[in-house]
């Protein structure tokens, strides 16, 4: 669907009913001082068991040209109310943000400007972040580590707080943690990427939905994202590259012992590293192999697609 507003405000939510109504006011203060045009915030309830719900709709019916609610049955995490939200979006440039009156709607202007600069899209940095050190702590880990792997080089993934082109955003595919990781794969597609400070307050309502068990979800999610930008074309090389170290290691451990046994008769029989060595070497196989499949399923379909796409050159 084409755009028909200049801009749209995305903001999931789960038990925020203290802060709703007066994130709203705010953001339509700040939209109206700053002369942005005309402005949709569509909220995403993600199964909230508080009255978040009564004052969404309470707000639907008082500003109805402004505003639109989704509601999830039950809670289904962030990645999915931001893919809801982003499939509803008629504005040219979107902006996320958190529900719990952390980020500062005043910062809004500062994000279009940067994205009019000719960015897709543009990142908060919780420079002074006003949250406990089981949040901080496990965030800084997590920021340095996807930094690392992905090569995209800001210092605040998973802050919620972004302006993004439309365009950019219809591209996104959204599921379990994958919203920290947006950024990296917006990259990976190609869009360009820019990272500015934004001011950050203490949360006065409700509980923080986030701990030290998001690093494990995290790291995880983070291999699949490396898996999906870097290696998607290509898993002989990831399941390969495992696998040559893995046989490598098993190879030289069996040599060594051998070469023991053979010129010092030092038995190895018994040894756990012989057990280990023979382990290492049967999964550097496996490794291998299953990057193979994963050549050929590739091929086969890309062989497909080049078949289909000859059929239609030649009914042209």
């Amino acid at each position: 669907m084409p755009a028909t507003i200049p801009l749209s405000f995305v903001i999931p939510l789960y038990n925020e009913d203290g802060t709703v109504t007066s994130l709203f006011e705010q953001i339509k203060a700040v939209v109206e001082a700053h002369d942005l045009g005309a402005f949709e915030v569509i909220f995403i309830d993600d199964g909230s068991t508080d009255s978040s719900w009564e004052q969404l709709t309470a707000l639907k019916q008082a500003h109805s040209d402004n505003v639109s609610a989704l509601r999830f049955r039950r809670n289904q995490g962030k990645a999915a109310a931001l893919s809801a939200g982003f499939a509803a979006v008629k504005g040219e440039i979107v902006v996320t943000m958190d529900a719990d009156l952390q980020d500062e709607p005043t910062e809004i202007p500062k994000l279009i400007e940067k994205l009019n600069e000719g960015y897709d899209c543009v990142s908060g940095w919780k420079q002074l972040r006003q949250d406990p050190l089981g949040k901080t702590l496990p965030s800084k880990v997590f920021n340095w580590a996807t930094a690392a792997a992905s090569g995209v080089k800001i210092h605040d993934f998973n802050c919620g707080f972004k302006a993004y082109r439309a365009d950019a955003v219809k591209t996104l595919d959204l599921y379990g943690e994958l919203h920290r990781y947006i950024p990296v794969l917006l990259a990976a597609d190609g869009f360009t990427i820019a990272e500015i400070p934004v001011e950050h307050h203490r949360r006065t309502h409700g509980i923080s939905k986030y701990g030290w068990n998001r690093l494990i979800k995290g790291g995880l999610d983070l291999i699949t994202v490396i898996v999906l930008t870097c290696y998607l074309k290509r898993p002989g090389h990831f399941f390969g590259g495992f696998g040559l170290v893995s046989g490598l290691a098993g190879f030289c451990i069996l040599a060594a012992l051998s070469a023991g046994k053979l010129l010092f008769e030092i038995p190895i029989g018994n040894r756990p590293l012989f057990f280990l060595g023979i382990l290492l070497l049967l999964l550097g196989v496996q490794l291998v192999s299953i990057g193979l499949i994963g050549e050929l399923i590739n091929y086969h379909a890309h062989s497909k697609r080049m078949d289909q796409d000859a059929t239609i050159a030649r009914r042209i």
